[in-house]
This record gives C-alpha cells, structure tokens and sequence, in this order.
C-alpha cells in the first residue's frame, strides 16, 4: 500500500471513528510511515559496496580555517613569549614554539579542500 493510499485510509478511519480517536490514527499512520522509511533506508544501505563508501571523502580545513589556526596561534604564542620572558622564564619558550608548530603541522596535512 503507498503512502497515499495509506493516509487516504488514516483519514478515512478517522472520519469513521470520530475525532476522540484522532490521536490514535494519527499516531498508528505515523509509526507505519516511519517503518516505511526505515525500510527504504535499509535498501539504499544495503545497496552501498565498500568501494564507494571510500570514496566519500571527509572534506579537510578550509583556507580561512587555516589561516584562523595560524593567527591564533601565532597571537598565543607571543603573549606566552613575552609572559614568559618577563618572568624571566624564557627555558619554556622552546616547548611553546615547538607545540606551536607541532599542532599546525599536524592540522595543515590532511589539506583536501
């Protein structure tokens, strides 16, 4: 039976049964619908190969995503260098720097966009 028909026969038994039974057609047309969508789903998942599901590819960071991690980071580590030499802590410096370069390394390789 299509979705149609079956709404036709959803409101053709609420009218046979009146508005105090409304909720419960309205409720039962949905739950058949939903498992009709789930169903279909289930096909058009199952119809899916491993192949293309490798080729849908997880777009990487955009370009003003890039360039947002590199102005933050670069802001972030001047002010931990300038903290830090004031401080008269400056032996952390490398290790700020380092994490610095490490982070946007890592964040700039996967370019896909």
């Amino acid at each position: 039976m299509s979705t149609g028909d079956e709404l036709r026969a959803a409101v053709s038994a609420r009218r046979d049964l009146g508005p105090e039974f409304e909720d419960a057609v309205v409720e039962s047309f949905l739950d058949r619908v939903g498992t009709e969508i789930d169903r279909r789903v289930d096909e058009r998942v199952a119809q899916i190969t491993p192949e293309q599901t490798a080729k849908v590819a997880r777009p990487g960071p955009t370009e003003a995503q890039r360039l947002a991690l590199a102005i933050v980071s670069m802001a972030l580590g001047t002010i931990m260098t300038l903290v830090l030499v004031f401080a008269e802590r400056a032996y952390g410096l490398i290790w700020i720097w380092l994490g610095i370069i490490v982070v946007n390394s890592i964040y700039n390789s996967n370019k896909k966009s």
